[in-house]
């Protein structure tokens, strides 16, 4: 904990030396540590905001001893999305996980609440669509995650879309930073995508359909 709390306190002074807040007064936990509280709690399975902070509450107060209510808590961990953001790439590029030879692709679903519920649901009401995911074989509503790593399992790139965006259209956002051989499913079949792929550098290999001929050799 205090390893990381350090890494994180080192790379925000880094990359924001000018004070976030620059009216009002500072919260009393510290950006550092409420993001330490983040990424500790996460890697120990609490998967909610409540979670972590009534982890921490009970257990380090003598480490975090300005842990706010739990309100403020969330509401400081949220307001800090940008910053977690700048912190992502820069340990990305101190582990040269962006430089790597090999990078994977995937989409997944997130459902917001039960399908046949979404038409009742305010819950994202202007942001959730439908959609289809197919290694599930699963209709559902909500968003859909997309996630690249590299060969080591380290996360690279990540965004989020409505569940019926299109998994090849929101690549783009994660493509800019990588080279190499990237992997994907059949999803990422599209002609106009591999063609994007290859301008950028980017040798995109995926299964191919039954009425596909495959002219790669078998050891590949």
């Amino acid at each position: 904990m205090t390893t990381v709390y350090c890494l994180i306190d080192d790379l925000v002074k880094e990359l924001f030396p000018v004070p976030l807040r620059l009216r009002g007064f500072p919260p009393k936990l510290t950006d550092s540590e409420a993001i330490t509280m983040e990424v500790v709690g996460e890697w120990l399975g609490h998967h909610k905001d409540t979670e972590i902070w009534k982890y921490f509450t009970r257990h380090w107060r003598h480490l975090f001893p300005d842990i706010p209510s739990r309100s403020a808590f969330v509401k400081q961990a949220a307001n800090l999305w940008h910053v977690k953001q700048r912190l992502q790439i820069r340990i990305v590029q101190m582990m040269h996980a962006d430089n790597a030879d090999i990078h994977l692709i995937d989409g997944f679903p997130i459902d917001v609440v039960v399908r046949t519920r979404a038409p009742q649901s305010r819950i994202f009401k202007a942001e959730a669509g439908y959609g289809y995911c197919a290694s599930k074989d699963k209709k559902f509503y909500g968003f859909q995650g997309h996630l690249l790593v590299e060969a080591r399992g380290i996360p690279v790139g990540f965004t989020l879309t409505a569940a019926n965006v299109d998994e090849r259209d929101a690549a783009y956002d994660m493509l800019e930073t990588i080279s190499g051989l990237l992997l994907g499913d059949k999803g990422y079949i599209r002609p106009e995508f591999k063609t994007d792929c290859q301008e950028l550098g980017i040798d995109l290999q995926t299964p191919l359909r039954k009425n596909m001929q495959d002219d790669r050799p078998k050891t590949f």
